[in-house]
């Protein structure tokens, strides 16, 4: 078989990681060889694999990331290797499985698209959430960890997303356009949102490389990026991805007004600031663009997709409320929330 080679478009910085049970050894294993080893492994992924594990979830952003940056020292042609590509799809039948199963409720709301958006247009009183707590009675160690958490995704911050790009016509398409614009900096390279939050790590003294701190997070954080990634990657979830993005967009807002005014109470430098209330009115316009001109075209177009609509939100709500129940247990315990806390 022929195998197409290639370098990486800039330098690629970010090391495999450890593994974390048997399927992320089996990936780690392969990677670290040349492509084409891998025997075929149709029924590699057991059934019984717990969907929101370490393990699966570890293996999972790994072949994922091989169609971002890649990492160091691994051949770029392991990103289309069928045997690597049979192994992923086993790993995301298990993962959307759990997230169909855990998000339905076999009732009309399954497909209404305005009674799932609903909850999330009217603000949660303060009291219950992460960037409450942040706000409330959060203390700097524990804000450095939420950034530490983060870095997976806002390293590459709306590059999921682009990919439903050419999955989108009209209206839509236009207008999804033009909330990624303002996500990649308005042609400014130095406001690119990426870019901010890598500016936030490096204020805040933690290393603002791409990936730097895959070993330490677990896998609450992984499985919110894996979402929007398995989201991207499949034509037949565009609506799930669409979903996923408008939830996002409607409900970082409020957050980030939280997140800027804890912050600011914290006395944190400029930059971590600035990366909360760059989030502020820019998303409050996102959130209407998302509504109406990108779900409301696109269903306008292709009404069937309004159960994947509801799935992304639902998914997205799911997997964020995990996440913030990992992080206030381990919190409120006054223990760290990481596999392995940054150095202070």
């Amino acid at each position: 078989m022929t195998t197409i080679s290639g370098t990486a478009p800039g330098p690629v910085t970010a090391r495999l990681p450890q593994p974390r049970g048997g399927l992320s050894a089996a990936v780690l294993e392969a990677l670290a060889g040349p492509p084409g080893l891998l025997p075929p492994v149709p029924d590699a992924v057991p059934a019984d694999a717990d969907p929101y594990g370490d393990d699966l979830q570890l293996a999972l952003h790994v072949c994922y990331e091989l169609h971002y940056r890649g990492f160091a020292g691994v051949s770029d042609a392991w990103e289309w290797d069928p045997g690597l590509l049979r192994l992923r799809a086993g790993l995301e039948r298990v993962f959307l499985a759990a997230l169909r199963r855990d998000t339905a409720t076999g009732t009309d709301s399954d497909t209404d698209v305005a009674a799932a958006l609903e909850p999330l247009l009217v603000e949660p009183a303060e009291g219950g959430g992460v960037s409450d707590f942040l706000l409330r009675e959060g203390e700097w160690w524990q804000m450095r960890e939420y950034f530490v958490h983060r870095s997976i995704y806002h390293l590459k911050e709306a590059d999921p997303h682009a990919w439903v790009i050419p999955r989108l016509d009209g209206q839509a398409k236009a207008s999804l356009v033009a909330v990624e614009y303002d996500e990649f900096g308005g042609g400014r390279g130095e406001r690119v949102h990426a870019q901010l939050f890598a500016d936030l790590l490096a204020d805040a003294g933690l290393d603002p490389s791409y990936l730097h701190y895959l070993d330490d997070v677990p896998a609450p954080i992984l499985a919110t990026v894996n979402l929007m990634s398995l989201c991207g990657l499949h034509r037949s979830l565009r609506g799930a991805l669409v979903g996923h993005f408008a939830a996002a967009e409607i409900s970082t807002a409020p957050s980030a007004r939280k997140m800027a005014r804890a912050l600011e109470r914290m006395g944190a430098g400029p930059r971590c600031v600035l990366f909360f209330t760059e989030h502020i009115e820019a998303d409050a316009v996102h959130e209407q663009v998302m509504r109406r001109d990108v779900i409301g075209d696109l269903l306008a177009r292709e009404p069937e997709l309004a159960a994947d609509v509801v799935f992304g939100i639902r998914a997205t709500e799911l997997l964020e409320g995990r996440l913030g129940d990992h992080l206030l247990g381990a919190w409120r315990r006054g223990t760290t929330s990481l596999r392995r806390p940054p150095a202070p």
